[in-house]
């Protein structure tokens, strides 16, 4: 085709097909930093075990269901290599992931690059309690009056169970609960032991007076000695909180109460180390007891 100059026009250009717009998966959509450090949420019923320990004690126990296992990318092998015989015949599945995402699923960093995601902790109402106790011969029983730090609590769960306490009770309000991070504070002791959480403590001390119980409670000031009490046969050591120590309702409840003797110029033992003073000294007068 030639233009009116004679000279040959320029072919025309042929179109350009459009292609369709594409859209991005799901899964690679960018993720703002707010919504990378919101903490994991698991199911319903569940929750998040951290550190070495405690994912160990819950396996040795066997007393929670485990849904999975996460573990550090970096530290994988290693952690493998402790845990391997106790997943190896449950079919838990062990996950890899970065440091950055167990820190969010745990919401705590000191996770020590292991945590599970588990079943609540199997505590029991006193019903049950009495009736685990109903198979033990002259058993201890272990009773916590508003210690509302997790700390404390863990480190006393790992006392008792050191020493042998049958049950431990803790009233349902103005205390912690046996959470992870009491779990990792008891570096796992938490998982064996028996936690009966009950409604109203001064009551249950009456209840269990009324099922042949002896109640002794601790207390700074109190006129006997813990090295002058027996603390053998069925017996409920009540350890109050640091601030306040027993309420006035439980100690109205105690048979007696007991100091522990100390020197210097500091008012008194923390509510761990009291409770594992008064927890020692009942497991050597039962040693004691048991060899004859």
């Amino acid at each position: 085709m030639t233009s009116e100059g004679g000279k040959k026009a320029a072919p025309r250009p042929k179109s350009i097909k459009r292609l369709p717009s594409v859209r991005h998966p799901k899964s690679l959509k960018r993720v703002a930093p707010a919504e990378r450090n919101r903490p994991y949420m698991p199911r319903a019923s569940h929750e998040i075990l951290f550190g070495i320990h405690p994912v160990r004690e819950m396996l040795n126990a066997g007393r929670r269901s485990c849904h999975c296992i996460w573990m550090l990318s970096d530290q994988a092998q290693q952690r493998r290599t402790l845990l391997r015989g106790l997943v190896a015949d449950r079919g838990i599945p062990i996950r890899e992931c970065s440091r950055e995402q167990l820190d969010v699923r745990c919401g705590d960093r000191r996770h020590q690059g292991v945590a599970a995601e588990v079943t609540s902790f199997p505590s029991m109402d006193l019903e049950a309690a009495l009736l685990s106790l109903d198979n033990q011969p002259s058993p201890l029983v272990l009773a916590l009056d508003s210690i509302s730090d997790p700390q404390n609590l863990g480190a006393i769960l790992r006392s008792a169970l050191c020493t042998g306490v049958a049950v431990v009770i803790l009233p349902k309000d103005r205390s912690a609960r046996p959470t992870p991070i009491v779990s990792k504070a008891s570096a796992g002791a938490m998982e064996h032991i028996q936690l009966a959480q009950v409604t109203n403590l001064a009551s249950t001390l009456a209840t269990l007076k009324a099922h042949g119980y002896w109640v002794a409670g601790t207390d700074a000031g109190a006129d006997r000695s813990l090295y002058e009490a027996e603390l053998t046969g069925p017996v409920v050591l009540v350890i109050g909180s640091e601030e306040k120590g027993l309420r006035r309702l439980v100690r109205q409840r105690c048979d007696f109460l007991l100091g522990i003797p100390q020197v210097g110029p500091v008012g008194s033992l923390n509510a761990s180390a009291a409770a594992a003073v008064v927890l020692y000294e009942a497991f050597r007068q039962r040693s004691r007891m048991d060899r004859g």
